[in-house]
């Protein structure tokens, strides 16, 4: 089975243009898994559920499963961006 790739890739986000709704509580849709991808510096993801917290960085990606409820809260200058997978990626 070939790997799965996004069919929807965000923006390129920084400290200063990371949209308000990635910074509060929000979650990925049914059906919807996410990978975090981090380009420079790092990012707090906080998984809302299991109350648990991961620092992203280009070396770490930030897996997210269909539904989870997470927030991410950039710390200090960074890049980042989001891609969006209809199956669970590698």
């Amino acid at each position: 089975m070939a790997a799965a790739r996004p069919y929807r890739t965000t923006p390129v986000f920084d400290e200063t243009s990371l949209p308000a709704a990635l910074r509060a509580r929000h979650s990925t849709k049914a059906g919807v898994w996410g990978m975090i991808r981090i380009m420079e510096g790092r990012v707090k993801l906080t998984d809302v559920e299991s109350d648990s917290e991961l620092v992203l960085d280009p070396d770490t990606p930030g897996p997210l499963l269909p539904q989870q409820v997470h927030y991410v809260e950039p710390l200090g200058p960074m890049q980042m961006f989001v891609e969006f997978y209809d199956r669970a990626p590698e």
